[in-house]
């Protein structure tokens, strides 16, 4: 199963340091390596984004910096993860690395995903 882990934190406006790339690197690193890290990125400052919204046949943009939000995602990962459990420990395990804050985690659509629904809902008719 693929988890999305969103890691949301404080603003910052500065780069990371050395020591938080080093860190950060070795820990991409060994999950990449063993197998249940597939994919990592980590966002730029909210002043160089924007958030697009929709509300009825109404669309707005609004450009960061986004002052009025007390936490901003961070970055995110994908995970391979055997369970929920499996990637709520995984995550456990990240943030033990990272700089306060959390994460959303969520799993994701896979091809099989319809299939383990139906299978989920007929043995709980069952």
């Amino acid at each position: 199963m693929k988890f999305l882990s969103v890691y949301k934190t404080a603003e910052r406006n500065a780069p990371p340091s050395q020591e938080e790339m080093t860190r950060m690197g070795k820990l991409i690193e060994e999950g990449m390596k063993a197998g249940w890290l597939v994919a990592v990125e980590g966002c730029m400052p909210s002043a160089t984004g924007a958030r697009v919204r929709k509300s009825g046949s109404k669309t707005t943009v609004t450009d960061g910096p986004f002052a009025e939000t007390r936490e901003l995602i961070g970055g995110l990962a994908i995970l391979q993860a055997n369970s929920k459990e499996h990637a709520i420990e995984l995550t456990k395990y990240f943030l033990g690395h990272a700089e306060d804050g959390e994460c959303e985690i969520r799993q994701l659509y896979e091809a099989n995903c319809a299939e383990q629904n139906a299978q989920t809902q007929s043995a709980a008719k069952a």
